[in-house]
């Protein structure tokens, strides 16, 4: 069977053609900020990454019609369970009317289904972001009427669970885990006998990453709230120009260990804090699974930096062994999820409105 999958980012897109399980053609379409610059919007970015990614199926030499589904990450739409999702009209409803904010990843599901429309095939997503297997508890947040939520990239940790789960010789559904998926964005879960029954919420919370601020201190966040600034100005740069960003103005981690080794002390200084907040976050997982826990995993991006991941791994190494998955598994991941959907596995409805 042939798949389409289709991972867009806040950079980039990433598409692959799979022949079942086996990855056949890949590539990454690069968005630079300049080109960006021109939208007011993400969904103002449809058309511009439905034409690119056409233009990667035929440098695959496939059309349409040469498949048998595509499948997409999906984006912030209603928390549901994880699994793979039909995209269906009312996931396309939410990625134009978003109950939780616009994000790149969203725009995926409409690509996906407009090509799979074209062909007559099924159209999927598998774990979004807004994937939800909270523990009630860890829902409340200290103010009523403002729960906690989960959102984390639910699509890599998972998948990076089922790998580790390979590697120790246990089910996933068997094992204690603490996942910090380290990239452009940054979220930490712990995932307990198969659930994520608490996140540190990529949007709101933890650790700092390249471009977010992670948990701000409150009074000097609402005091920079009425400093000024409009609303979307306020969250356009806690969610793109906070974090390492602001401190050293890059969005690349290379960058920022480069200047380090360098001699650069702020860059160093940042460096060790970006990990030391993770490993305040591995910390706060381990005490939710009270402390029995059969591994740590680090993964992601910027898990392909040893220096990084030995920085978090002195605060943390005696709570559990430390795993390390550098990159990320996203798009094979999205191939297993549809490939089991067209092998009867199962499908679930995603709610809508």
């Amino acid at each position: 069977m042939k798949l389409f999958i289709i991972n867009p980012g806040a950079t980039s897109t990433k598409v692959a053609v799979f022949e079942n399980e086996t990855e056949i053609y890949s590539e990454k379409i690069a968005h630079s900020q300049e080109e960006l610059s021109g939208f007011s919007s993400i969904l103002e970015q449809l058309p511009m990454r439905e034409t690119l990614v056409r233009g990667a199926l035929q440098r695959a030499g496939l059309t349409p019609a040469d498949l048998d589904a595509v499948c997409s990450r999906g984006g912030l739409l209603r928390h549901i369970e994880s699994g793979t999702y039909e995209i269906t009209d009312a996931v396309i409803q939410d990625v134009y009317h978003p109950p939780y904010g616009e994000h790149a990843s969203s725009l995926g599901s409409v690509i996906a289904r407009s090509i799979a429309d074209e062909a007559g095939i099924p159209a999927y997503i598998v774990d979004p972001p807004s994937v939800d297997e909270l523990a009630p508890i860890a829902r409340i947040s200290g103010f009523k009427g403002m729960e906690r939520e989960s959102f984390f990239h639910a699509l890599n940790q998972k998948a990076v669970a089922r790998k580790a789960a390979q590697d120790l010789g246990k089910p996933y559904e068997s094992l204690n885990l603490i996942i910090a998926h380290m990239g452009g964005g940054v979220s930490t879960a712990a995932h307990q006998k198969g659930r994520a029954i608490d996140v540190f919420n990529v949007r709101d919370e933890g650790g700092f990453s390249l471009d977010r601020g992670g948990s701000l201190p409150v009074n000097a966040l609402i005091n920079y709230c009425f400093s000024g600034p409009t609303r979307q100005e306020i969250k356009h740069t806690l969610s793109f120009e906070s974090g390492v960003c602001s401190y050293l103005g890059t969005h690349d981690f290379r960058d920022v260990e480069d200047r380090m080794l360098a001699g650069e002390e702020e860059a160093k200084c940042i460096f060790r804090a970006m990990a030391y907040q993770l490993a305040k976050d591995i910390g706060s997982m381990a005490a939710v699974l009270h402390f029995d826990v059969d591994a740590i995993v680090l993964t992601g991006g910027i898990a392909h930096s040893r220096l990084f991941c030995d920085e978090i791994s002195q605060y943390v190494e005696k709570i559990a062994p430390i795993l390390r998955f550098p990159g990320e598994l996203e798009m094979a991941a999205l191939a297993l999820g549809a490939l089991r959907a067209l092998n009867g596995g199962p499908v679930k409805v995603y709610p809508g409105k």
